[in-house]
């Protein structure tokens, strides 16, 4: 079972680990970073970079496809080579997901018009311009495509997709190797629960505001 992980200038970090500390782990799974060249790739923070060991071309029919998001994402919107990637990796994939704004990659590739999906809670309101149809839940399954929230989220997506690929046992068996047993210190992980000075603060400064 081939993983494939897209990685873009400037994507976030955990988007990608999480899903590669959790699915990544499944038995008999080949996991491979990929981008339109291979070697390192900043994320968004810049001191940090992940290395594609493939180039998109070298891997075109993975059985899973996991799309991070960013703020890079809005520089890919109209990448036709990463989209077109996408499309062509999607006829063959079993499994086609996203973490964050990954999502909206997705959708610019046109694979969730008529789809429900999540994405960050900032960019929600960006799905139904590709035809999806959004929700605010933390992991959202619709066909082969699974899609997750913000950051965090990746993690529970790739335990929710160990555990329907390999088997409630195996998905526990991996949250229990890597302690994932989460106890915030702050209850404020969504616009609900935060408050609502910070929940504005980021609304108006978010780049989904200004396009």
């Amino acid at each position: 079972m081939q993983i494939a992980i897209l990685l873009f200038d400037r994507f976030t970090a955990l988007d990608a680990v999480g899903p590669y500390e959790t699915l990544g782990r499944a038995p008999d799974a080949e996991l491979v970073f990929v981008a339109e060249e291979a070697g390192p790739v900043r994320t968004d923070q810049g001191n940090l970079a992940i290395t594609a060991d493939r180039t998109l071309a070298e891997v075109p029919s993975p059985d899973i496809v996991i799309v991070p998001g960013g703020p890079g994402q809005s520089a890919q919107m109209e990448n036709e080579a990463l989209l077109s990637w996408l499309r062509t990796a999607d006829t063959t994939s079993t499994w086609t997901t996203s973490v964050c704004t990954g999502s909206l990659l997705l959708a610019a590739a046109g694979l969730l018009e008529g789809r429900r999906a999540t994405s960050h809670w900032l960019a929600l309101d960006e799905l139904p311009r590709f035809g999806a149809k959004p929700t605010g839940d933390r992991v959202v399954f619709d066909a082969k495509y699974v899609t997750a929230a913000g950051v965090s989220s990746g993690i529970d997506m790739g335990l929710t997709l160990l555990g329907r690929i390999a088997g409630d046992d195996q998905a526990r068996a991996i949250q229990l190797a890597t302690e994932y047993d989460p106890q915030p210190p702050y209850d404020a992980g969504s616009p609900e629960k935060a408050p609502a000075h910070l929940v504005a603060w980021f609304r108006e400064n978010s780049r989904f505001v200004l396009r």
